[in-house]
């Protein structure tokens, strides 16, 4: 046929630069580094999430970051700085080279089918059973679980809600907790109760109840009060990562289950965050004493490198809802692509072989004392930290001290946090905000950082507090031009502010 590009080995060329649409930008060209950073920035802002954005570029936050290592990024100007941020998804770092190096091997020498929906697929299958069998190591009783492969945390809770409700068909309704944090798609978004995020859903899923987090009777009596029968599902963080590094009190954990178990009902516990190595832990809800029925996983599992989420699932609950012809009542379309699953399987090989769990729990005992000292060196900066292995937590004294209303007080807190952000990203440090904690920064650098590297990250969490030595100084540190336009962004964007931590 005239007209079709030459071939070679039965695969196109690639198309010629005129049959582009005029501005098409050129995968070539963004990989070739063509593509600028400000270019970048002023695209990603006009066509992708204008207002985060903006807010960012006010900040000076917005990046592009570029890699230097896999455990420090670099700014357009050149500036280094250590990578703590990724919100616990980037393990081993930026492109870390035991995941590239694999990859490549992947696409040169992988023949099995890479989108196997209606085919059994060998690294589908070897990823399964490593995470029973890992799972099963700390939980014998989940020796025969399935899995169920997604593409995210907030699907694998989808999944997991639905494994549930089949389950216990009659019940009318799920429990999770306070200051909790699931995702937010519609199902997850209504077990993260969150006015800011969930008000204008309304209505969301029915039977959504929030129980204090750390009250053991407290969901006693709730579960009591609404029927034990009427209970579908208990939802639970071991530690809340976005509620601001929450450690429960001891014995919170085992109780949830022994109530649960007394009467049936089904016990989630959201592992996204803290699952595999972040808290020091294979599986916090086991450390703690919890043998859930349902896991969920995600973050830590793609490597930082690919989208992964996972629900485990006891073998009973499991054919309960894909049972049979139903077992395409829950499916998802690129849950378990050969990609996803290669890389998942070698980062779950590459925490074992490391025993990076063990030396998150090691690092971050010495972060925390770290943290411990600055807090009681600077107490009109800090008024808590917390932390669990490579999950640490600042939280900070409001910048203004004086009482203040409503609405004006989540402002302040809120811009505490996002201004001391700014602060710790000047003194060298990418840092994560907490979405369901106003006032607190997250530091969730990799598992396998350099040792040396993470005493400088903390080397310069202490430069940030001897430059703010009270959190007023978070405010007055910031240039006055800089506060009065993020004032006027703030006042220009109302939203409904949750009532915070105090």
């Amino acid at each position: 046929m005239t007209g079709m590009p030459a071939t070679h080995g039965g695969e196109a060329g690639p198309p010629a630069p005129g049959n582009l649409p005029p501005g098409f930008i050129r995968a070539q060209d963004v990989l070739d580094e063509k593509f600028g950073p400000q270019q970048a920035r002023m695209l990603d802002t006009r066509y992708g999430n204008e207002e985060l954005l903006f807010g960012l570029n006010l900040l000076g936050l917005a990046g592009p970051f570029y890699r230097v290592s896999p455990w420090e990024l670099e700014d357009e100007h050149g500036v280094r700085r250590i990578n703590a941020s990724g919100y616990a998804a980037v393990p081993f770092g930026d492109m870390p080279p035991v995941l590239t190096s694999f990859i490549r091997d992947f696409t040169e020498k992988n023949r099995a089918q890479t989108l196997p929906q209606q085919a059994s697929s060998p690294w589908r299958a070897a990823l399964e059973t490593n995470l029973v069998r890992l799972l099963a190591r700390e939980l014998p009783s989940h020796a025969d679980s399935q899995v169920f492969f997604c593409s995210s945390g907030t699907e694998a809770i989808e999944g997991a809600l639905k494994f549930a409700k089949a389950w216990r068909p009659r019940g009318k309704f799920y429990i999770s907790f306070s200051s909790a944090y699931h995702g937010k798609t519609l199902g997850s978004l209504s077990l993260t109760p969150n006015p800011e995020y969930q008000d204008v859903f309304r209505p969301l899923i029915p039977g959504a109840l929030t129980s204090p987090y750390g009250d053991v009777g407290a969901l006693s009596t709730l579960i009591r009060r609404l029927g034990p029968q009427n209970v579908i599902a208990v939802l639970v963080e071991p530690i809340q990562g976005e509620g601001g590094v929450n450690i429960p009190p001891p014995g919170f954990l085992t109780g949830v289950g022994e109530v649960c178990r007394r009467h049936g009902i089904v016990v989630i516990a959201d592992e996204i965050q803290t699952g595999l190595g972040r808290t020091g832990h294979w599986f916090e809800s086991a450390a703690q004493g919890l043998d859930p029925d349902i896991v969920t996983l995600a973050k830590p599992l793609g490597g930082g490198m690919t989208a992964v989420g996972a629900t485990i699932v006891r073998h009973t609950i499991y054919k309960k809802m894909l049972g049979g012809l139903s077992s395409k009542r829950h499916s998802n379309t690129f849950g378990g692509n050969a990609l996803a699953m290669a890389v998942g399987l070698r980062s779950l090989e590459y925490l074992v072989e490391q025993d990076l769990p063990a030396r998150s729990l090691r690092l971050g005992r010495v972060g925390l004392e770290r943290l411990r000292a600055l807090q009681a060196r600077f107490p009109r900066l800090f008024e808590d930290v917390r932390g669990q292995g490579m999950l640490l937590a600042m939280q900070f004294k409001p910048m203004v001290g004086v009482p203040l209303p409503g609405v004006l007080k989540e402002l302040v807190f809120e811009a505490t946090a996002i201004l001391a952000l700014r602060e710790i990203h000047e003194a060298g440090v990418l840092a994560n905000l907490s979405l369901s904690s106003k006032r607190t920064v997250r530091l969730t650098p990799a598992l396998d950082i350099p040792e040396d590297l993470f005493g400088a990250m903390l080397d310069r969490v202490e430069t940030f507090a001897e430059r703010n030595p009270a959190s007023r100084h978070i405010l007055t540190n910031t240039p006055p031009a800089l506060t009065a336009r993020l004032a006027k962004f703030a006042a220009s964007k109302p939203k409904k502010r949750t009532e915070s931590d105090g």
